[in-house]
């Protein structure tokens, strides 16, 4: 069996510069530092954070007062910066640039008095974070369907944000039907779905159509992972989510003589190895990478005085 392995995949940016703010705290100002909600969603970079003294908490309540707190790379809401100032804490923000850009287009929109639709999922960190930006109207929409039942202040005066970690093509149905209800919906000049979504959303596509079956490595509430695939699965290429070579079935394998590896943006690059390495334990050849995406981007990592 041929392995071919995606490009770009695995860590972006934003979590790279995540992961670093948790190592230099940590370095800086000694166990424990307490991070609000995971840093990013990979369960095996929390674990590794959290043997090195980092302290994972839902709750700013369950940080002592003077305690050095990161917020996640998702971004949190207005209302939790307040109240972790209030609470007397010293906090560090390693929220995503690409996820401030659209907090800050946010803030615009309701200054020019527009309702706010975040496209996301309902719940999750980042959308909860951007809805906890507005000062204004704001409305989550998941799907075309919910389109039609928005109530706005003024038809004329409606915008629009993005979770960044969106699949691109469900968000271009979404986006159509948005533009036939609202014919004058603000748009951003350059989608809010970042690079190194729309980068290995392309990637897996080219890989899907080259191979038998996929696997993603990445945690199971990674939504960048399971976009991915569902990307696979849309060209109709039977496509597994794991979080580790552990979590491999054999018989997922019978007939398939080219497996394709890619990875979330917050999964790290010695989980693909581990599963080359498995997958060559149990008879496959060795791992040939696609041409692709180079990706140069990176983020500077914020003075950590607090």
């Amino acid at each position: 069996m041929e392995i071919v392995l995606a490009n770009p995949r695995g860590f972006c940016a934003g979590v790279n510069r995540a992961i670093a703010i948790v190592h230099q705290a940590l370095e800086r100002y000694q166990p424990p530092v307490f991070v609000l909600h995971e840093i990013v969603h990979n369960t095996h970079v929390i674990e590794e954070l959290r043997q090195r003294g980092a302290v994972f908490v839902e709750e700013l309540e369950e940080i002592p007062r003077g305690a050095v707190t990161i917020f996640s790379a998702h971004g949190v809401s207005r209302a939790v910066e307040d109240r972790a100032r209030d609470l007397g804490l010293r906090t560090i923000d390693a929220t995503c640039p690409l996820v401030s850009k659209v907090h800050r287009r946010m803030r615009r929109l309701h200054a020019m008095g527009y309702d706010v639709l975040v496209i996301g999922h309902k719940g999750h960190p980042e959308v909860e974070g951007t809805c906890g930006q507005a000062t204004g109207p704001v409305h989550v929409l998941s799907k075309p369907t919910e389109i039609a039942a928005l109530k706005v202040t003024d038809p004329t005066k409606v915008g629009y944000v993005t979770q960044t970690t969106l699949s691109v093509d469900d968000t271009a149905e979404l986006l159509q039907a948005l533009r036939l209800r609202f014919p004058r919906i603000s748009e951003p000049e350059r989608t809010d779905i970042c690079y190194a979504t729309t980068n290995r959303q392309a990637a897996v596509r080219q890989l899907a159509d080259a191979v038998d079956l996929v696997l993603i490595v990445g945690s199971k509430n990674s939504s960048n992972s399971n976009r991915l695939r569902e990307v696979a699965e849309l060209r109709r290429t039977p496509a597994y989510l794991i979080d580790h070579a552990g979590e491999i079935d054999l018989q997922w394998f019978a007939g398939v003589a080219r497996v394709g590896i890619s990875a979330g943006a917050s999964a790290p690059e010695h989980l693909v190895v581990e599963v080359v390495a498995w997958l060559r334990q149990h008879g496959a050849g060795e791992a040939v990478e696609m041409a692709g995406e180079d990706e140069h981007i990176s983020f500077l990592v914020p003075d950590l005085q607090v």
